[in-house]
């Protein structure tokens, strides 16, 4: 099959999860709801994905943080934060499911190791790991730190129903990437 198929029925059965997790939650999601739903036969399914979790990231990669890239590459990381969290809010229902799910596979650990590459990729970490000058402080610890502390945020905001304004919540990760974290913290003590 070749990729654009593939990437079409992909699409299908993204749409499709995401459908049915507007009414139910995606832990309770059968691979035949869903593919009952993209009209095409489980073994359709089976050579896309292993299972719904992988159809989960692969709706986070492709939907969210794939279509950033290029804001992310050119330095707009304002406008990559401002697309992820809008698409996320135009699609309330779904991303609070996904939010619930919990353990193993669960969004936001899916979500987690998304951000942390992109962390990885695009941040000056090794000038973030200077700052306190000891061994251990790695790279790869400073980009997991940010990343856990972003998803923790998205997914409270996502289970909080959203209400903080998508350009609030923007503005908050572009100042905390834009300045020391000691500046920030000292200027609301004054």
């Amino acid at each position: 099959m070749n990729n654009q198929s593939q990437n079409a029925i992909d699409i299908v059965l993204a749409e499709s999860l995401k459908e049915l997790a507007a009414t139910k939650p995606i832990e309770k999601i059968t691979i035949k709801e869903i593919t009952d739903k993209a009209g095409v036969i489980r073994p359709t399914f089976y050579n896309h994905f292993q299972d719904k979790y992988e159809l989960l990231e692969w709706i986070t990669v492709n939907e969210l943080f794939a279509p950033v890239e290029p804001f992310l590459s050119n330095g707009m990381l304002k406008e990559a934060v401002m697309f992820i969290l809008t698409t996320m809010e135009k699609e309330k229902d779904f991303y609070k499911r996904a939010a619930m799910l919990e353990g193993q596979n669960s969004f936001n650990e899916i979500f987690n190791r998304c951000v942390a590459k992109a962390v990885q990729k695009y941040l000056d970490l090794e000038s973030l790991a200077k700052v306190a000058n000891y061994p251990w402080l790695k790279e790869e610890l400073v980009a997991d730190f940010l990343a856990h502390s972003i998803s923790w945020v998205t997914i409270q905001w996502i289970m909080r129903g959203m209400k903080v304004p998508v350009e609030e919540l923007t503005d908050v990760y572009v100042k905390i990437f834009h300045s020391p974290f000691i500046e920030i913290v000292s200027s609301l003590k004054k």
